[in-house]
Order: structure tokens, then C-alpha cells, then sequence
């Protein structure tokens, strides 16, 4: 039986293990990477899948953080109502 898993792979943290910082810190360092073009195809893929999966990892954290932000308000009529965060 032959082993076809990646080292790099194997190494790499946990998505779900990731705070926002060190997942963006990652994608950032792949970016770099890639840009150079000196990688493998293989890992240039390998590397651009992660990068993928990191970025959505950043969107979740971020919609996340963003619900925390938004509050709950009362208007004028009485009735309770969420306003979403201006982040923008």
C-alpha cells in the first residue's frame, strides 16, 4: 500500500483550528508563493486549494464577527429590530 498523502499537507494546521490572523498570515504566504511561479504544478495546486479553503475560512470568521457586531434596537414603534453592523 503506498503512501500518496502530501507532507506539506499532513503539516498543514487545522482550518477550524485557525484564528482570522493566522489564517490570513497563511494566505498571504501562499499568495507570495505563487506569485513567483517557482513552484511544482502539483504544488502550486495543492497550495492553491489551501489557499481556497483559507479564504473561505477568513469569510466565515469575518460573517461571524460581523454577526457579534450587529445589535438589536428598539424603533420608534416599539418593536425590537436588528441593525446590522456598518462596517464598511
Amino acid at each position: 500500500m503506498s503512501d500518496t498523502s502530501d507532507p506539506a499537507e499532513s503539516a498543514a494546521p487545522d482550518l477550524s483550528a485557525l484564528s482570522f490572523e493566522e489564517a490570513l498570515a497563511e494566505l498571504e504566504r501562499i499568495v507570495r508563493d505563487l506569485e513567483t511561479g517557482q513552484a511544482k504544478l502539483d504544488d502550486a495546486i495543492a497550495a492553491y486549494e489551501r489557499g481556497a479553503a483559507l479564504k473561505r475560512h477568513c469569510e466565515a470568521k469575518l460573517r461571524d464577527a460581523q454577526a457579534k457586531v450587529d445589535r438589536i434596537v428598539t424603533g420608534p414603534d416599539g418593536h425590537n429590530r436588528l441593525e446590522p453592523a456598518e462596517l464598511d
